[in-house]
C-alpha cells in the first residue's frame, strides 16, 4: 500500500478519487489548497500525487514545477487530474515535469491503468 495525496478543491472530484484510491489498496490524504497541499507534502511525503490543475492559491502547474526542482521532492510521481484537457495543457504539464496526466471526470479503469505505471 503506498500514501497517495488528492490535491483537489471540488468535492465530489475528491470523494470519487479517493474511493476509486482506496478500492487500490492505497492510503489517501487530501489537501484542498496549494498551501494544504505544501504541507502535507512536507509532512508526509507521499509516493504519488495526484494534482489539480485548478486550484486557490497557486496553480497545480506550479506546485508540480516547485516538487520537480527541489531534491526532496523530485521523486515523487505527479499526476496531474484536470478538465483542462487539451493537448497544449497535458503537453505543459508534461514540460513540467507531471509523470501522467488524466482528464476529468476520471473513469476506474483509466486510473488503475495510470497506477500501474507507478507500481
Amino acid at each position: 500500500m503506498s500514501k497517495v495525496l488528492i490535491v483537489e478543491d471540488g468535492l465530489t472530484d475528491m470523494e470519487i478519487l479517493s474511493r476509486y484510491l482506496q478500492e487500490a489498496g492505497h492510503s489517501v490524504m487530501s489537501a484542498k489548497s496549494s498551501e494544504e497541499a505544501q504541507e502535507k507534502i512536507s509532512q508526509n511525503y507521499p509516493d504519488l500525487i495526484f494534482l489539480d490543475v485548478i486550484l486557490p492559491g497557486k496553480s497545480g502547474y506550479e506546485i508540480c514545477r516547485e516538487l520537480k526542482e527541489d531534491p526532496q521532492t523530485n521523486q515523487i510521481p505527479v499526476v496531474f487530474c484536470s478538465t483542462k484537457n487539451s493537448d497544449v495543457d497535458k503537453m505543459w504539464g508534461t514540460m513540467l515535469g507531471a509523470d501522467a496526466y488524466l482528464s476529468k471526470p476520471i473513469s476506474q479503469d483509466e486510473l488503475n491503468v495510470t497506477l500501474k505505471k507507478f507500481a
